[in-house]
């Protein structure tokens, strides 16, 4: 993705990336075996932070006729640097649709517990790099238990990012 934001076409291809997963999720609705499936969406900085945002969202579920309960778009910590309340802002007039958010690779640099009680989030995503060495780090374990434990806390949904092995799960 760093090319993509180097040569400002994320903006672009994050729209693509929603459009083509709207339209499948649409799709998906359409047949019985496959209706209860949503799709989770990374979205850019850039993108969230463009003023037409909402509205580009809302028209393509209206376009694609995807359910926006459906819909899931994750954001990330970094994402939060610049003009948090703005970022509320848009999460909040989303979800009132029905959108749902998820906090991406938490844990990475930027976590402020302030923006838990802010946000109008649904799921915590466990960054890999905690994963990764989690049977030969005992503190890796230690904050993954604490991060489960405050999610829960909070009734978010906790998702581990990488879990590859028994002991990892």
């Amino acid at each position: 993705v760093p090319v993509a934001e180097e040569s400002g076409q994320i903006v672009a291809l994050g729209n693509w990336v929603l459009e083509t997963a709207c339209a499948q999720l649409a799709m998906w609705n359409k047949r019985a075996a496959y209706a209860h499936l949503t799709m989770s969406v990374n979205v850019s900085a850039l993108q969230f932070r463009s003023p037409e945002y909402v509205d580009f969202v809302l028209d393509v579920l209206k376009k694609t006729g995807a359910q926006p309960r459906k819909l899931k778009l994750e954001i990330t910590e970094s994402m939060l640097l610049e003009d948090v309340d703005d970022i509320i802002i848009k999460m909040t007039a989303l979800q009132s649709h029905g959108i749902s958010f998820s906090l991406d690779d938490f844990g990475t640099g930027y976590s402020s517990l302030s923006y838990l009680k802010k946000l109008p989030i649904d799921v915590l995503k466990i960054d890999r790099s905690f994963i990764e060495d989690i049977e030969q780090n005992s503190s890796g374990y230690e904050i993954i238990k604490i991060i489960v434990q405050l999610a829960k806390q909070l009734n978010l949904k906790v998702i581990a990012e990488g879990v590859e092995t028994l002991a990892q799960a």
